[in-house]
This record gives structure tokens, sequence and C-alpha cells, in this order.
């Protein structure tokens, strides 16, 4: 089944005293690069996070999100500097005395104290959060999947009609290339019909149309295209992952179509060959979204 990078997911887990969110959203990108933005006291499980992600997706730049509401994931506690605070006092004490003032330090001033007043952390046990993350996290990898799988139906049915029409234009290609040996022979006859009036060297009409053809013969890359054609819908139907095969073949696609369209020395041919091209650039833009 062919699966889609674009595509967005999320999961929740929560327990008596805390709650996890999980979003991701996932975009195109030739690789699988995945970031994670957390709180910082949760980095120590973010690889696990990743390998988790990385179970299920192979392409695409994935961007996670992981939000905690709740208790806390630190204990903070309040602590005074009773010393320094005493040094204040004082200070402020000879102040007033020396320039007889007679404002008095209220709570809010000390709270204004550099250094009097400071917070620290004491990390909580964090097994139990850590689990929540992950159960949010396969929660929204899995709604990510159901996206990206069904984007891929989407998809499949796009690429099946472009590669149709690319085979009908194929096929149409494959019936006028035998006539263009003959319109050249018709061409030729009829030039040198004028030019010698009526006398005409019949080996030297057919050494030159037989230079021609093998110039203008087309047989090997029309099998090329059919070869790589089938090769495509072959591999659309597997489980793999294929977005790199495809554009690779997709290449391959053009390099031939640019071939016939420089040897066809033909009008209908090379209408044919922009519309397989017009075809083709579409099927292109398709793949670049394919994982």
């Amino acid at each position: 089944m062919i699966r889609s990078m674009t595509g967005f997911g999320r999961g929740r887990a929560d327990n008596d005293v805390q709650a996890v969110t999980v979003e991701m959203k996932s975009v195109n990108h030739r690789f699988c690069e995945i970031t994670v933005r957390m709180p910082r006291q949760l980095m120590e499980i973010e690889d696990k996070i990743k390998k988790i992600i990385q179970t299920y997706i192979k392409r695409g730049r994935v961007e996670v999100f992981v939000t905690i509401s709740g208790e806390g994931l630190a204990k903070k506690t309040l602590q005074t500097d009773w010393e320094l605070l005493g040094e204040y006092m004082k200070a402020f004490q000879e102040i007033s005395e020396r320039h007889q003032l007679s404002k008095s330090v209220e709570i809010q001033d000390i709270l204004h104290m550099p250094d009097v007043m400071t917070t620290s952390e004491e990390e909580v046990d964090q097994t139990s959060i850590h689990q929540l993350v992950f159960t949010a996290v396969e929660q929204a990898v899995g709604q990510l999947l159901t996206m990206r799988e069904k984007e891929g139906q989407e998809l499949y049915q796009d690429l099946v009609q472009h590669l149709n029409n690319i085979q009908q234009l194929r096929d149409e290609v494959e019936s006028l290339a035998p006539t263009v040996s003959e319109q050249y022979e018709d061409r030729l006859r009829k030039r040198l019909t004028d030019y010698l009036e009526g006398t005409i060297d019949e080996q030297r009409v057919l050494a030159e149309v037989a230079i021609f053809a093998e110039k203008a013969d087309v047989n090997e890359e029309l099998t090329r295209i059919h070869s790589h054609l089938t090769q495509f819908f072959q591999t659309i139907d597997t489980t793999d992952v294929i977005g790199r095969k495809l554009d690779f073949l997709v290449q391959e696609l053009n390099r031939e179509m640019n071939t016939i369209g420089a040897k066809a020395n033909n009008g209908k041919i090379a209408q044919c060959v922009i519309d397989m091209k017009t075809q083709l650039e579409r099927l292109k833009e398709q793949v670049q979204n394919i994982e």
C-alpha cells in the first residue's frame, strides 16, 4: 500500500495526577528526520521516542510536540538567605539613621532584594510520566499512519491514471514509428525527382533511407519505457518503502522520452512526446510525496 509522507496525529495519556498530549506532523523529506519539542526534564527519553516513530515511519520530516499538564516534573522549593537579609536590614537601618529616613521596610521590598529569596528544583520519579509519553506517542503515530495511508490511496489512483495515459501515448508512438522512414523516403524521392528531373539512383535512395531509419529508430526506447512502466505498476502494488525507486523510474522514463523526441523526425510523434512528458511531470509531483 502506498503511503504519503504528509499527515498529522495526536495522542493523549493520563493518570490521577498528570496528562500527556503528543502531537506530530510529517512532511516530505528524502530521509527520515525527526525533531522532538518537549520539557527539558524529559530529554533523556528523546531517543526512545524517535525509535518508536522510526518503527513505523521510514521517510519524511516529522515534528513532535509533547506537552504535560497536572503536577510538575520537578518539585520546587523556596529558600531564604537569612544572613544576606540581615545584611540588607542592617544597611537599611544605617541609611535611615544617617539620612533621617522614616520609611520602614515592607514585605515587597524584601521580595525585590537580589539573591535573598531563590527557588530550586528537585526532580521527582518520572517513570510513570515516561510511560504516559510513550503511550501517547504510539497513539499519535498511529493516527499519523492512518492519515498517510488514506492520502496514499488517493495518490495511488492518480498515479495509475497518469501511467495509463503514458502507456497509451507510448503505444501511439509505436504505431507511428514505422511510418517515419516511409514518409522520409517519399520526401527524398520527391526532392530527387524535382532536382534530377526524373532520373533517380535507386541504390542511393535506399542507402539514405536505411541510414535515416537507423538514426530514427526508437524501438529500444519504446521497449525500455514499457519496461519502466511495468516496474512502476509492480512497485506501487508492494508494501515496501517505494518513494526513491519511483523517483528513479521517473528519471529513466524522462531520459527515454527525451531520446525519442530527439530521434523521431515526425510532428505527431513529437506531440506525443510532449504529452507524455506532461503526464510524467504530474507523475513526478505525486511521487515526491510518497514514502
